[in-house]
């Protein structure tokens, strides 16, 4: 019966989806004792892997998060050691992020993890299907998005 009403709410279905992908990793990440979480691995991953990324306001907008939201995620890395906080000779309350060595290594070893978690949700999912979802997803986005009012 439940599948019946989500078919004609794509929105619920999104967000349940959503919801359970995020349960699935936040559980992995426990179970692992990774010592962060899968919001806190997006940042290392994002921070490492693109080197134009180097500021809270940029990592806001990729990741959908308000200003409060993310500070309290950048200033529990800096408490733990897993980014450094270099100030923006540009501008006093700017922050540079740097990954730390540790940020690095922790990164390093949540990888594959990664890569399994993506692996067992797209588990029987065609090449195709998923170009399919991925487009249909990000037209989805691109026509709400300026519609939605976050303080990033």
């Amino acid at each position: 019966m439940y599948r019946e009403y989500l078919k004609s709410r794509i929105g619920s279905l999104i967000y349940i989806t959503g919801t359970l992908i995020r349960g699935f990793s936040t559980q992995t990440f426990a179970e692992k004792q990774f010592g962060l979480t899968p919001d806190q691995y997006v940042i290392l991953y994002l921070l490492t892997e693109n080197q134009e990324i180097k500021c809270q306001r940029q990592l806001a907008e990729i990741m959908f998060k308000d200003r409060a939201n993310i500070s309290r995620i950048i200033d529990i890395m800096h408490q733990n050691g897993l980014i450094e906080k270099v100030p923006d000779s540009n501008g006093r309350k700017i922050y540079k992020l740097e990954v730390t060595e540790k940020g690095r290594k922790i990164k390093e070893s949540v990888f594959q993890t990664d890569i399994d978690l993506r692996a067992q949700i797209t588990k029987d999912i065609s090449e195709e299907d998923l170009a399919v979802t991925f487009n249909t997803l990000e037209k989805m986005n691109m026509n709400i998005r300026d519609k939605v009012k976050l303080q990033i």
